[in-house]
């Protein structure tokens, strides 16, 4: 029985495509991946990032953009939509400018349905673009963040929150994420699994 060959596409007819599409989708190595929506506590915590960020950043050279901007990650490989990205003095892939490609933190708030992705395969292309600094993981469920951080050796040092309480600090930027501002108005329906 024969197989049927698995179609790839090129940056090129990826890029064609998405820049036509009604819904967005990640390009992996060839392979294009449709991406779902997110929940309530998704959308508060994504922009309450974006936000805090933002208004930190006002008046610099470093620019906070949200999930409706693309980012390329080592060239041809990676397309793929943060929840949050930050660049400074920001560069983008061609004349459409809709494609960043010097973001030195990326924030992305886990869901169910890419947490797997987010902590594999997207973390690993995100380790080798030498631009981004630090990588923010925010649980959705719990007060939980993780933040990694690239050290002058090319290792990531991993510091973890597990309450409403302390800070998130984005040294590469001079920004600081205040967790309880994080997470507001966010509910919790269980008990914290870390707590």
């Amino acid at each position: 029985m024969a197989t049927q060959a698995h179609r790839l596409y090129t940056p090129e007819e990826y890029l064609a495509m998405e820049r036509q599409a009604e819904f967005r989708s990640e390009y992996v190595h060839g392979e294009i991946f449709a991406m779902s929506g997110g929940s309530r506590a998704h959308s508060y915590i994504a922009g309450n990032a974006y936000r805090l960020l933002g208004n930190q950043l006002e008046g610099r050279s470093c620019a906070p953009f949200g999930s409706d901007m693309r980012v390329l990650v080592n060239p041809g490989g990676l397309y793929t939509y943060p929840d949050v990205s930050i660049a400074c003095d920001p560069q983008f892939s061609d004349s459409a400018v809709d494609t960043l490609t010097n973001p030195i933190v990326i924030v992305e708030v886990l869901s169910p349905s890419t947490e797997a992705y987010d902590r594999g395969l997207k973390f690993a292309y995100y380790r080798r673009q030498a631009s981004i600094s630090h990588y923010v993981l925010i649980a959705q469920d719990q007060p939980h963040v993780e933040l990694y951080t690239r050290q002058e050796d090319d290792k990531w040092l991993l510091t973890e929150i597990n309450s409403l309480e302390g800070d998130v600090n984005l040294d590469a930027i001079g920004c600081k994420l205040p967790i309880n501002k994080l997470y507001d108005r966010v509910e919790f329906s269980a008990r914290p699994e870390f707590a």
